[in-house]
């Protein structure tokens, strides 16, 4: 008798053993991690010429995106306003995984020997050549709604419009920030918009705004899809909700064709 009560004591303890060594084995399906909020670069080259142009356009082309590539950023937009007469301005989005990525994009440029000598005619330009007067530069942040960037589908080249919102003050501009999270968002995606990117402006000029950027067919299409927001039944509500009321107080706009080798089409 004894023994078969041993006998079933080890049982016992090897059958629970079992299972805490199971439970223990075993996990949790692990929720779907979103994707961590992307910083965007956006350069304005200031060009006065269309020569001057080109030979800044040489050098994203031959030298800056081929490093950016080798550095591992990717999904690089250049772009210049359409039918630009007096303004030859050239328009660079640059995104950046982590602030950390950013901070050493210049260490790693430094040490680009494939950089440099692509780009060896470009730097040795005497100052009175210069082909830009100077390079505009602004630093921003995805929104939570929107967090990494999103290459338009579909053949391009697409027409692409910039938008910068200004904001009388800090919270203001975070309440926008935070129409757009709520629904602004969703309701351009259903008038087929195409957002490419929302940013939350932390260092550059005209502070506080948002800026941010979409992409269409055509301006013809482009124009429809807009009235289609203006119209949309969501967004006529939105509009009227109190706590949004006055959080805009500049609205500019540009509209833009990416270069042949733009990364973003």
């Amino acid at each position: 008798m004894q023994q078969k009560q041993n006998n079933r004591r080890e049982f016992l303890a090897g059958t629970m053993g079992a299972a805490v060594a199971l439970g223990m084995g075993q996990t949790a399906p692990a929720a779907e991690e979103k994707p961590k909020q992307q910083y965007y670069e956006l350069r304005t080259y200031r060009i006065a010429t269309e020569k001057n142009q080109q030979v800044v356009s040489d050098f994203l082309k031959n030298a800056l995106l081929p490093a950016l590539g080798r550095a591992g950023i990717h999904q690089v937009g250049v772009f210049k306003e359409i039918d630009s007469k007096d303004d030859h301005s050239l328009y660079v989005l640059i995104p950046f995984q982590s602030l950390d990525q950013l901070a050493s994009l210049n260490d790693k440029l430094e040490a680009d020997t494939a950089y440099h000598k692509a780009a060896a005619d470009y730097f040795a330009l005497p100052k009175e050549e210069a082909p830009y007067s100077r390079i505009e530069s602004h630093l921003m942040k995805a929104f939570k709604g929107m967090p990494v960037l999103e290459v338009p589908k579909g053949k391009g080249p697409h027409l692409f419009e910039l938008r910068t919102y200004e904001s009388h003050n800090a919270n203001l501009a975070r309440l926008k920030v935070d129409m757009f999270n709520s629904g602004e968002i969703d309701i351009m995606r259903d008038v087929l918009l195409s957002p490419v990117f929302y940013g939350e402006m932390l260092i550059g000029a005209g502070v506080p705004n948002l800026t941010y950027m979409l992409a269409g067919p055509n301006k013809e299409e482009h124009d429809e899809h807009w009235k289609g927001f203006i119209n949309h039944p969501e967004w006529d509500k939105m509009k009227k909700m109190d706590k949004y009321k006055g959080t805009v107080s500049k609205i500019t706009k540009w509209y833009l064709e990416p270069l042949p080798y733009s990364e973003i089409q």
